[in-house]
């Protein structure tokens, strides 16, 4: 039972790693992460351990676990590859967006709401000067999602 332990403990090591450092291990172009790797041994050791318990015989122990950590580390890679697929692209350029500022703008902080149809909630902002709520704006730089601006013209919204 002690391996499935530690293979179990590694395993969440490695998924741990993963989120925290992204994917740190990779072969095959992506076909082989540390994220599945990790998964797999999670399964592995769980089956091992839940095997054990029950008393079953030694060949089913190690054959069934190592059949459901297989299939764990490949469900998890087209889990991955799924979604690695239905992210965004190059990040929104806000750079000449306009919109109004939702709160005081000032040079330390502020929140604006800008007009394009994807941007459905605040930012927040900062100005080299101070803007009231309500002024309408325009970006003039991104860090980020933060963005700078500064007056856009001078009609306000209420």
């Amino acid at each position: 039972m002690t391996v499935f332990i530690i293979i179990g403990a590694i395993g969440l090591l490695l998924v741990v790693g993963s989120m925290l450092l992204g994917e740190f291990i990779e072969f095959g172009d992506g076909a082989l992460s540390s994220t599945g790797l990790g998964v797999g041994a999670i399964v592995f050791g769980a089956i091992g351990i839940m095997t054990t318990a029950n008393d079953l015989p030694t060949a089913l122990v190690y054959g069934g676990s190592a059949v459901a950590g297989v299939a764990a580390v490949w469900l998890s890679q087209f889990a991955i590859k799924r979604l690695q697929a239905t992210e965004d692209g190059q990040p929104l350029q806000l750079v000449g967006m306009t919109g109004v500022a939702k709160s005081d703008v000032t040079p330390q902080r502020g929140e604006v709401f800008l007009d394009a149809p994807q941007e459905i909630e605040r930012r927040m902002a900062w100005s080299d000067a101070l803007i009231p709520e309500g002024t309408r704006i325009v970006v003039v730089a991104q860090e980020g999602s933060r963005v700078k601006v500064t007056p856009g013209d001078s009609a306000t919204t209420a």
